[in-house]
Formats: structure tokens, sequence, C-alpha cells
């Protein structure tokens, strides 16, 4: 008999609890990228300003780039922050005198 791993999910098993399926949802990711970048070159911008020679505003590939780095220091940021705000998981539980209840 195979052995299943139940506990995860209380029983249940989930569409994304599979490797393949979250394989499936990163390659469709890259894809949708790729479109966005793709139809970055069908449609012609205006620069309002000539910041590093226009490709700050409205150049080839520049939102995608600008997107995906403001996101990445978010993320970092969001690393940081856990540092500071994160609580112990009785937090709450705990007696406002500091004593275990």
């Amino acid at each position: 008999m195979a052995h299943h791993d139940h506990g995860k999910h209380g029983g249940k098993s989930y569409w994304l609890d599979s490797k393949r399926n979250v394989a499936k949802v990163f390659y469709a990711l890259i894809a949708v990228d790729v479109l966005w970048l793709a139809a970055d070159l069908l449609y012609k911008k205006k620069a309002e300003f000539d910041a590093w020679g226009g490709w700050a505003d409205g150049g080839f590939g520049f939102y995608p780039v600008y997107g995906f780095v403001g996101a990445f220091l978010l993320v970092l940021a969001a690393k940081q922050m856990r540092r500071v705000l994160m609580r112990s998981e009785d937090y709450y539980e705990q007696r406002r005198d500091g004593g275990a209840s």
C-alpha cells in the first residue's frame, strides 16, 4: 500500500501541493512576462523627459525592469521589517505582567 501524507492540510490535497503544478504556474508566469515584453514593441511611447537617453520614460523594457526591481526591493525590505515586527507565537496569550497563564 502506498504511503500518503495526509497530515499537511488535515487530509485534504490541494492543487498547488504538487511540484508539477507549481512548475506549471511558474512557467505560465514567465510566458505572460515574455508576452508583455513583446507587446512593448507593438506601440510607440512618447517620452515626457529625457532621462537616461529617453529609456527611463518609455524605452523598451523600462517598465518591466522597474517593476521587477521595485518588487525585489520590497521583498528585501519586508525581510528586514520581519526582524523588528515579529512576535512570539503566544504573544497574545501571555498575561500583561509577562508571566505565563
